[in-house]
């Protein structure tokens, strides 16, 4: 069997860590809205490819999660005027509700984020330790990316270039950052925020170390398969190699793999920019669109 592998940039064939077993990590949907079949698109490829494994003999753990905490989660509990908690838990059973109806398989373990904070404490504190990453003044921690070699080996983006295109940006609130590339691992609470305790601050985790410590903990240091979406690639996946194998010591993931944007009028279909109202007919056409391209 032979896989594109996004790492590489060509087709490889698979062989997996153990033999007769897979691990795979799909990146999930960030619960704040319903879905829509843009989302649903990385969904239905990879539990395509995990049935795939499965019906060649594999022995797969596929784990996938919900991120529960995040800006958007945040504010549209302020819109509605409920807690984070209650729109994370509505969105996760509506999109629960959604992958039956498309007859998607259960994922072996959907862990939650705001269920895994004492590990992302542990990675980040590890990080820390080794020089990898560093507390600001306000209790923000930040990932060193000078720190490791191989920043930007997936996305093929070389961190030199970054640091220009980055320094030409003032983002407000970064003043503590060393280099305009370094990344958030844990930033402290705002007004009305939940929040957890932590040696640096009051506050959450950052996006990237989320799914290092979820996929660490369920399928351990090293895997066969991460997956998502190809927006992801950077910074996220990007993000999530650099802090998992600078804590871990060993290569995270063999093979990379990414599906293309389901698109509107040659945009990313996406509820940021509201082009996902379709009519009835419209959305008819795209699933079967969406399903020969599967074929």
């Amino acid at each position: 069997m032979k896989i594109y592998n996004t790492l590489s940039r060509q087709k490889e064939e698979f062989v997996s860590l153990e033999p007769g077993k897979v691990r795979m990590y799909v990146c999930g949907p960030t619960v704040y809205n319903y879905i829509h079949i843009g989302n649903a698109r990385p969904i239905i490829v990879f539990d395509t490819v995990r049935r795939y494994f499965e019906y060649k003999g594999y022995e797969v753990n596929f784990v996938s999660n919900f991120t529960d905490i995040d800006d958007k989660i945040i504010k549209k509990a302020i819109e509605e005027g409920v807690d984070a908690d209650t729109i994370s838990k509505r969105y996760i059973d509506e999109c629960k509700k959604d992958m039956e109806g498309l007859n998607v398989k259960p994922a072996t373990k959907s862990p939650l984020a705001t269920e895994e904070i004492c590990g992302m404490l542990e990675m980040i504190q590890k990080l820390v330790a080794s020089g990898h990453a560093y507390a600001a003044k306000d209790g923000t921690v930040y990932f060193r990316t000078s720190s490791f070699e191989e920043y930007g080996k997936l996305s093929h983006k070389n961190l030199d270039d970054l640091q220009s295109g980055f320094r030409e940006i003032k983002v407000t609130g970064e003043d503590g950052k060393e280099d305009p590339t370094d990344f958030v691992l844990w930033k402290p609470k705002k007004e009305g925020e939940p929040f957890w305790e932590s040696p640096w601050c009051e506050g959450r985790p950052g996006w990237h170390i989320e799914c290092s410590v979820m996929s660490r903990k369920y399928l351990g240091d090293q895997i066969d398969i991460h997956a998502g979406g190809e927006d992801l690639i950077f910074p996220h996946h990007e993000n999530e190699i650099a802090q998992s194998e600078a804590a871990n010591g060993k290569e995270f993931a063999k093979y990379w793999m990414h599906n293309g944007f389901l698109n509107i009028d040659n945009k990313k279909m996406s509820k940021s920019l509201g082009n996902f109202s379709l009519s009835e007919k419209s959305v008819k056409n795209m699933t079967y669109k969406f399903c020969v391209s599967l074929c």
